[in-house]
């Protein structure tokens, strides 16, 4: 019987618990952000796609240049290659090797290049939506706000009011 008494104390704990668990979980809310929708569809996302185009075009143009004329070039050392002397066909060959190597090195940095300038262009815009979110989920009092979900009830999605609130210039 003495046992029994010692764990009143525990279980009287336990049963506020538990009765106060509900009234717990109605007062909880969250949301849910969908960071590629925001990425696709708001403005500042949009206007650094357009500002990297505009940025890297010149250059993406002028390799492309450089990639055809190194084929042409290579097509009409095939055709002409089987007429040529030894000595020329493979000072040919080397030449063409090292445009070639100069072309790969070329289109290598520009890769590097661009997605340096595209991470930048990202984090810029993750760093906004999330001052924007972290201002949302304070004014509203959400308790949690997700990014990442396997399911997710439309209702608990903002994404479209962040997307408006970034492009409205919100969290700046």
């Amino acid at each position: 019987m003495n046992r029994f008494f010692r764990h009143i104390p525990t279980l009287a704990l336990a049963c506020c618990m538990a009765a106060a668990l509900p009234v717990q979980a109605q007062s909880f809310k969250a949301g849910f952000v969908n960071t590629d929708r925001i990425l696709r569809e708001a403005s500042s996302a949009k206007t650094a796609q357009a500002k990297l185009e505009q940025e890297f075009s010149k250059r993406d143009k002028e390799l492309s240049d450089l990639g055809n004329s190194l084929k042409n070039a290579s097509d009409k050392f095939e055709r002409e290659a089987p007429t040529m002397a030894e000595s020329q066909r493979l000072a040919r060959q080397r030449q063409l090797a090292d445009q070639d190597r100069d072309f790969q090195r070329k289109r290598l940095e520009f890769q590097e290049d661009l997605n340096a300038r595209k991470k930048e262009e990202l984090d810029r815009i993750i760093e906004k939506a999330n001052r924007v979110v972290k201002q949302m989920a304070e004014s509203e009092n959400y308790d949690v706000i997700l990014q990442e979900a396997v399911y997710v009830n439309p209702k608990h999605d903002i994404t479209d009011r962040v997307i408006k609130a970034m492009d409205a210039g919100g969290g700046k």
